[in-house]
């Protein structure tokens, strides 16, 4: 999992239950659950503005960004290889432009 979800540490913080912090917020319990076990697919800005609001904190105090195992090692192959040609995105930048210049 790359994104990690912190709402447990945040809430102990301030010593607030589950259940009054999903009243506060505006959702069940059951939700509040899935985005803690890191079960939720996505969050809206709306529901992550609301866990701010109550919780008196900023979003990446809530979120955390974990680099996969194959992300760090690609990560270290790249730092180990200087110049190293990658073609995907080697392309994009060397794309020849596109048909006359409309006007």
């Amino acid at each position: 999992m790359a994104i990690v979800v912190r709402i447990d540490v945040e809430l102990a913080r301030r010593k607030m239950g589950v259940g009054e912090f999903a009243e506060a917020v505006g959702l069940t319990p059951a939700n509040v659950a899935v985005l803690k076990n890191g079960r939720a697919k996505a969050v809206r800005f709306s529901t992550l503005e609301s866990m701010c609001r109550v919780l008196g904190c900023q979003p990446g105090d809530l979120l955390e960004w974990v680099p996969d195992e194959d992300e760090e090692r690609d990560e270290e192959d790249d730092e180990d290889a200087p110049g190293e040609h990658h073609p995907g995105r080697d392309a994009r930048r060397t794309r020849p432009p596109r048909g006359p210049a409309r006007r």
